[in-house]
């Protein structure tokens, strides 16, 4: 009875720490992605994250507009930052999905060539593809109120 008591609760504690190695593994992958995605904003390069925007991506600009991938990836190119910071990163997996959340800082100028100074709050939806790679599906900001 001691051995079997002994046995499960080694099995039991192999079992937690494979989920949580698996989640841990999830969670860096979204933020080296979410990281992708600010790279490709500092040096404005939309190509670096385009790959990783689903094909059906749903983006709810922070002015309430409703945009597709390619509506997406063409006001990326247009938009130009000198500057663009990320803070507050956080990632929630929920199986095969990932929430990330965060704040993000920027300034350059719209595709009108119109200077902004933007902080906003974002939410991006990952899922992981039958392929094994992530995509995001969804992605959404807010201005914040200074």
């Amino acid at each position: 009875m001691k051995r079997s008591l002994i046995w499960c609760s080694l099995g039991l504690v192999l079992l937690a720490t494979a989920a949580w190695a698996q989640t841990g593994g999830t969670e860096k992958a979204v933020v080296d992605l979410e990281q992708k995605w600010l790279k490709s904003q500092q040096t404005n390069n939309a190509d670096l994250i385009a790959p990783h925007l689903a094909d059906k991506l749903v983006d709810t600009q922070s002015d309430g507009k409703v945009l597709d991938k390619a509506a997406a990836v063409a006001i990326a190119k247009k938009t130009k930052y000198t500057s663009a910071e990320y803070e507050d990163v956080k990632v929630t997996v929920f199986g095969n999905t990932a929430i990330a959340t965060g704040g993000f800082n920027g300034k350059g100028t719209d595709p009108e060539g119109k200077a902004f100074d933007t902080h906003e709050r974002w939410t991006d939806t990952w899922v992981k593809m039958p392929n094994g790679e992530w995509q995001c599906v969804a992605t959404q900001s807010t201005p914040v109120k200074m």
